[in-house]
Parts: C-alpha cells; sequence; structure tokens
C-alpha cells in the first residue's frame, strides 16, 4: 500500500486535483488515498469538494479576513507538520502555483516526506508576473521529488534548469480530465442569474483576479469592457465577481450600472464549466481557463502582460492582451466582427491534454513509490 497525502486549498487546486484523488480512490487495494486542505479559500473549495463527492480527512482551516500570502504560509507550516507526523504519508501531492503549494511542500521536505508537483514546470521568466504564483513554482521545483509536467514544453523548461530527466513525467493537463469528465450539451443552468442569459446576444465571458492587476490595471480592464458593450449591441458581458475585496470594490465601482454588463457571484464548477461552453469570447487572467477553454473552442484574450502558458499562444487559441484598454477592445472587436479570425482560433487544436493524465500520475506514483 502506498499511502498518498493530497494537499490543496483553492478552487483551482481542487478542480484538477480532484481527477487524481478519484483514481486514487479507485485503486484500494494499491493506494490508500489521504486528503488534506487547508482551505485557503473556504467557500470556493468546498464548492468543487461538493462537485466531485470528495471529502477532506483533514481541514488546516486557515482562511481569516483579509489574510496575506505569508499569513496562508506561517499558518501551514505551523499546522501541517504534527499532521505529517502523525499521517507519516510516504509521498505529498500538491498541485500548481498557490502558497499552499509552496507552504506543504516545504512542510514535507522540513519532514523528510517526498513530494510530487501535478503542473510542474510553468513559467513566466518574471518573478513578479504572476505574483506570487511564479515564484511558488520556482520554490515548489526545488522542492518536489518528481514533477508531473502538463506539456512537453514544460518538462523542457524543468529540464534546461537542471532538474533530473527521471523525475519529469510528461502527463497532459488533469484540469481537462476534470473538464470532460463535467461538460455535457443538454445542461441547464440552476442559477438564477444564468438561467437568465438571453439567448438572443454572443455572451462574452470575463474572469478576473490577479493581485499585478489591483488598481489601475483593474480599472482599465472595466473601462474596456464598456467600451465594447457600447461598441457591440450584440454582445453581453458576464463577469463572476471575485470575492477579493479589491476586486469587488473596483469591478462594482466601474461596471454597476454599465448596460448588459451582468455582475454575478461565483458560481459552481459545473456551472462556471457550461458557462464557458455557453460564451462566445472568454477574457481572463485565469491560468486554469486558458487551459479549459480551447478545449471547448473559445478564443481567449489574456488579460495580463505575461503568460506561463505559452502552448496555448503558439497554437493561436490565446492571444496575450495584457491590461491596456486599446489593445483590449481593438483585440476583442476583431474577434467579434471577423468570422475568419474567430474561426481560426476557435478551431485551434489544444496542447493542454487528451484527458489522461490522472491515470499517467497514478501510473508515475505506482512505479516510482510501489
Amino acid at each position: 500500500m502506498i499511502r498518498v497525502l493530497s494537499v490543496f486549498g483553492t478552487r483551482p487546486e481542487a478542480i484538477k486535483m480532484a481527477p487524481v484523488v478519484r483514481r486514487l480512490q479507485a485503486r484500494p487495494e494499491r493506494f490508500e488515498s489521504l486528503v488534506c486542505v487547508s482551505a485557503q479559500h473556504r467557500e470556493m473549495l468546498d464548492q468543487v469538494l461538493d462537485v466531485f463527492a470528495l471529502t477532506a480527512d483533514h481541514d488546516l482551516a486557515i482562511m481569516t479576513p483579509g489574510q496575506s500570502p505569508a499569513n496562508v504560509v506561517a499558518r501551514v507550516l505551523d499546522l501541517l507538520p504534527p499532521l505529517l507526523r502523525t499521517v507519516r504519508p510516504d509521498v505529498l501531492l500538491v498541485q500548481g502555483d498557490t502558497m499552499t503549494t509552496f507552504a506543504a511542500a516545504f512542510a514535507a521536505y522540513l519532514e523528510r516526506i517526498p513530494s510530487c508537483h501535478v503542473e510542474a514546470g510553468l513559467r513566466t521568466g518574471n518573478r513578479y508576473h504572476p505574483f506570487p504564483e511564479e515564484m511558488n513554482r520556482v520554490l515548489t521545483t526545488r522542492l518536489a521529488d518528481l514533477h508531473f509536467a502538463p506539456t512537453a514544453m514544460a518538462r523542457d523548461r524543468l529540464l534546461a534548469e537542471g532538474v533530473p530527466p527521471d523525475t519529469v513525467v510528461l502527463t497532459g493537463n488533469t484540469v481537462i480530465d476534470a473538464l470532460l469528465a463535467t461538460v455535457s450539451a443538454d445542461h441547464q443552468f440552476t442559477t438564477t442569474a444564468l438561467a437568465g442569459l438571453d439567448s438572443r446576444l454572443r455572451q462574452v465571458l470575463v474572469t478576473t483576479h490577479r493581485r499585478e492587476s489591483f488598481g489601475e490595471p483593474l480599472k482599465a480592464i472595466c473601462a474596456a469592457i464598456g467600451d465594447l458593450v457600447a461598441r457591440f449591441p450584440d454582445i453581453e458581458v458576464v463577469l463572476p465577481v471575485h470575492p477579493n475585496p479589491e476586486v469587488k470594490r473596483t469591478v462594482e465601482a466601474g461596471l454597476c450600472d454599465t448596460p448588459r454588463v451582468r455582475l454575478i457571484e461565483p458560481v459552481d464548477y459545473v456551472e462556471f464549466v457550461h458557462l464557458m461552453a455557453r460564451s462566445y469570447l472568454i477574457l481572463t487572467d485565469s491560468g486554469g481557463v486558458q487551459e479549459e477553454a480551447p478545449s471547448l473552442g473559445k478564443p481567449v484574450l489574456v488579460l495580463r502582460d505575461t503568460t506561463e502558458r505559452p502552448e496555448g499562444v503558439e497554437a493561436g487559441t490565446a492571444v496575450v492582451v495584457g491590461t491596456d484598454r486599446e489593445r483590449i477592445v481593438a483585440t476583442a472587436s476583431r474577434l467579434l466582427t471577423s468570422t475568419e479570425a474567430y474561426e481560426r482560433m476557435a478551431t485551434a487544436v489544444s496542447p493542454y491534454g487528451d484527458g489522461h493524465a490522472s491515470e499517467r500520475i497514478v501510473s508515475a506514483l505506482e512505479q516510482r513509490y510501489g
């Protein structure tokens, strides 16, 4: 038996770890699968656990109002090591680039427990963009014993940094596993705000929450959205407002009275996946959405100056537009007016996987630790 402890704390982590945890649970003769949540984001995390019918065996419950990245790391490093000494897993799994990811990998290192990094090798090359995610990735790579690279480009970055080749496994991205297991053609929205979408309008989905966009960049994004709805009377913008107070304050001040801009509370994963599928165009600074949207045939405009997912840009599924108001409006306008430009992006092949990443990860764990 291989005892595996999966540690995560936010909604994106939970979505991408759920297929792996479920695959481990399907092999009870070989794996003892345990889940520990930090609850870095409480409500949004719990939504995903419910969707995938996952139960946390251990809950650190670290979330506090107005928490800083340093608060998250300090509380994880305070609460996780005693749990590790009690549970004593054979291996610890972390995912992605959150403060929980780095802190859990560091805690495992301090307890001399091997850790494995799901979605390893993503880089922008700029330690402050995205902040603090880029540094979390770099530090987690230095701490991890096994690296699950979602793309060939991510694998090659790890090898270029001197990571031993026999510790790097090319898997695909688990977010595609979760997406393909969730999306259905006959879904009916249950969220009131989504059930009322006007079918005569083209929906433009917008998500934004990055710390480096707080302040003027986020105001510019809101202004660009206002310009687009004024220019295109046949579109409706749907924007799930992230609960971070800085995001909420800026978005509501900039867009609450704008016609055909629907500001909604964050919806659960199933509703969000089908909102993406319903949308005509997606504007986002989310890494997960950059990966999911191409599998649904939706062009993506990346509301950031850099992306650690250049595979989508190279494949033609995404365009980096930053937070410049004029550039956002010009690029979105081209896709909203040119069928040729739109179809070129919508039909580009997704570079992020085939839906079998979790199988490859579990197989690698068995080979390495069995």
